[in-house]
């Protein structure tokens, strides 16, 4: 092994680094990402037989409906709406603004409406149709792929729990906040399957496609504010 290399690999796999330890298991982990949601969206476009088990979930789902669940359903749905989500967002971001965690605060609303963003995109590029029932509970007549409430679950949760992880050292009360926002994101990917408006796969594909966006965004600020500090200290 090289000296040239042994340095760049160390540089990779320092904590200090701008383009350090963060930035390569950034890279590992958009890299997993990507393959996935290429995986899923290979399977979508060519009808392979993740779309049979598609469909039989779906119709699975729906054959077992209750008025009771159907209720509640509708209402965690809704509360992940475009709407639903700013109204989570606003007491937040009002916090974050009267405690001068601003950056952060940036951080924050370029991760969900970005995330949001690319998801109405990614719609447009797959243009898949909903699925059908004689007896809906719930009609929408825009695409499917991926799940516009999922990936907004997703990026909502999954970039609340990254801040909240960096001011909590207790490594119980880190688990709590990881298991907690991954319920929360499977709860509302649940709820639109069950509601007949998405594929289990538009669900999954949109906790990959929020997963990737959190990892580019996160990657990016932290090594922004690195390169900050490092040149603050030169």
């Amino acid at each position: 092994m090289s000296p040239k290399f042994k340095r760049f690999l160390k540089s990779r796999l320092s904590r200090e680094s701008a383009l350090g330890l963060h930035f390569t298991v950034g890279v590992i982990l958009l890299t997993l990402a990507t393959y996935v949601f290429d995986y899923l969206a290979r399977n979508i476009v060519g009808e392979q037989p993740l779309t049979i088990t598609d469909v039989r979930f779906s119709n699975w789902l729906h054959s077992h409906a209750t008025p009771w669940l159907t209720k509640l359903m509708l209402v965690i749905t809704n509360l992940h709406s475009t709407l639903g989500i700013t109204i989570l967002t606003i007491p937040i971001a009002v916090y974050m603004w009267r405690a001068r965690f601003r950056r952060r605060l940036i951080g924050l609303l370029v991760m969900i409406y970005g995330g949001m963003l690319l998801n109405v995109w990614l719609k447009a590029v797959f243009q898949r149709a909903r699925p059908h029932f004689d007896d809906p509970l719930l009609v929408i007549d825009s695409y499917s792929f991926p799940s516009g409430h999922t990936m907004a679950a997703t990026v909502f949760y999954g970039a609340l729990a990254a801040i909240i992880f960096t001011r909590v050292t207790d490594w119980r009360w880190r688990c709590v906040i990881i298991f907690g926002a991954t319920f929360m994101i499977a709860l509302v990917g649940f709820t639109r399957i069950y509601l007949g408006v998405h594929y289990l796969s538009d669900v999954a594909a949109a906790m990959i496609e929020g997963a990737a966006w959190l990892t580019i965004s996160l990657t990016a600020f932290q090594t922004v504010r690195r390169r900050s500090r490092l040149k603050q200290n030169e």
